[in-house]
């Protein structure tokens, strides 16, 4: 699957509940390839925003190795010890900001087969939670952190959109260049030999 960038819209969506008629199989396989998604970019979590979903759910396996799904989530509680600790997202691919949240939080939300849950989490889970429930509202993690550097960030991955917008742009027009010379060849040809 591939990981959308800052930039792209559907990151800053507010994302739509899942229906319980949609959690089935084809949903637990959609689950699996984030899973998958998610460990071959070194993630710990991965929201359905990411991967160009618009829906409310996210997987998440943390400091635990425990993998788990989180439908329609909603945080219900938080402790009012506030921790730092440096955030980095698959959407913003080498950047990295001290960001302060609650160090422990009780999470309620549907599994992949539906069932009721409710999660009390602290430390990294409880972060990586956090983090990734803030995808379903589209707010990165870079909104919670120093305006300056959310502002040099944003400006940053513009710029990489730009240039890789004109690449795409420049080998579009190779390509048609070389096909209508392809074409003109072909039709001269067929012209010699009728």
């Amino acid at each position: 699957m591939r990981i959308c960038k800052l930039g792209e819209e559907v990151l800053r969506e507010k994302c739509t509940p899942l229906a319980e008629s949609e959690i089935n199989d084809d949903f637990r396989k959609l689950c699996e390839e984030m899973f998958e998604t998610m460990d071959q970019a070194d993630g710990v979590g991965l929201a359905a925003p990411q991967v160009g979903i618009a829906k409310r759910f996210f997987v998440v396996t943390a400091d635990d190795g425990v993998r788990r799904v989180f439908v329609n989530p909603e945080i219900i509680k938080t402790s009012s010890e506030i921790v730092p600790y440096e955030e980095g997202c698959l959407s913003l691919p080498g950047i990295y900001e001290e960001i302060k949240r609650p160090a422990a939080v009780t999470i309620t939300a549907l599994d992949q087969n539906g069932k009721r849950f409710t999660l009390d989490a602290e430390g990294l889970l409880a972060r990586v939670v956090q983090h990734e429930n803030d995808h379903l509202d589209g707010i990165l993690y870079i909104d919670r952190g120093d305006p300056d550097f959310k502002e040099e960030v944003t400006d940053q991955f513009k710029r990489r959109a730009e240039r890789a917008a004109k690449k795409a742009a420049e080998k579009a027009a190779k390509k048609a260049s070389l096909e209508a010379k392809l074409a003109a060849k072909a039709a001269k040809k067929a012209a010699k030999n009728s």
